[in-house]
């Protein structure tokens, strides 16, 4: 073998090597997989606080018709008060457990709800809460109770409710509960386990406001 050829294979054999050695530089390159998408935290964090439930008290309506009773529901928890607020109402809108039946005519939204510094929540209620009500004084006292108990029974911020209709404050849903002023707690309907509902005193401080007191009550 002349030293030309010899020269010439000692030349082909780095260009082969010097070509490997590139091609394992640059080839990964060529080859890795697409970065992944940043992680949404957002979402993430959106995604487990509609997935969190609570336990709430709402209140429906005996089997009788003449009481309140309470019962313990899973429902979706809310970020602060005013969100914890709208969720107890939503739930407490919703359909009865069998055989109990819900104190809210069908139909009924809840339209907005806010709660003031003094811890007093109004819950905007759309008009099928008056225009579908069964109407009657007991019908009417366990509607209004329903929503008052639910939301001051589960958040002891919340000390009075007041409901508004449409946007709008009224003076009763069908005539008998005097609704122009947020109203406390009562536990006056509700049927505790193992005995019937408290009955109503005509000398009970607790007495809710009727149709009686409108014209003794001024006009907000």
């Amino acid at each position: 073998m002349t030293v030309a050829r010899a020269f010439g294979w000692m030349l082909f054999v780095v260009l082969i090597g010097g070509l490997g050695v590139l091609l394992v530089l640059v080839a990964p390159q060529w080859y890795a997989a697409e970065p992944a998408a940043p992680r949404d935290e957002t979402a993430g964090t959106a995604d487990a606080t509609a997935a969190k439930k609570i336990k709430a008290t709402l209140f429906y309506v005996s089997e009788d018709g003449r009481h309140l009773v309470p019962v313990e529901r899973e429902i979706p928890y809310g970020e602060g008060l005013v969100e914890q607020a709208k969720r107890i109402v939503e739930a407490e809108i919703t359909l009865a457990p069998s055989p109990l039946v819900s104190a809210l005519p069908a139909g009924t939204r809840l339209r907005a709800l806010y709660v003031t510094d003094r811890g007093q929540a109004y819950v905007d209620l759309s008009g099928e809460v008056a225009t579908a009500h069964a109407g009657g004084s007991l019908n009417e006292l366990l509607t209004v109770y329903a929503v008052v108990n639910a939301l001051t029974a589960n958040l002891p911020a919340v000390s009075a409710v007041q409901l508004l209709v449409d946007g709008r404050e009224v003076d009763t849903l069908a005539g008998h509960v005097d609704l122009r002023r947020p109203l406390p707690k009562s536990t006056r309907w509700i049927e505790e386990p193992g005995g019937p509902a408290t009955k109503q005193g005509t000398n009970d401080p607790d007495q809710p406001p009727t149709t009686n007191d409108l014209n003794q009550r001024p006009t907000t």
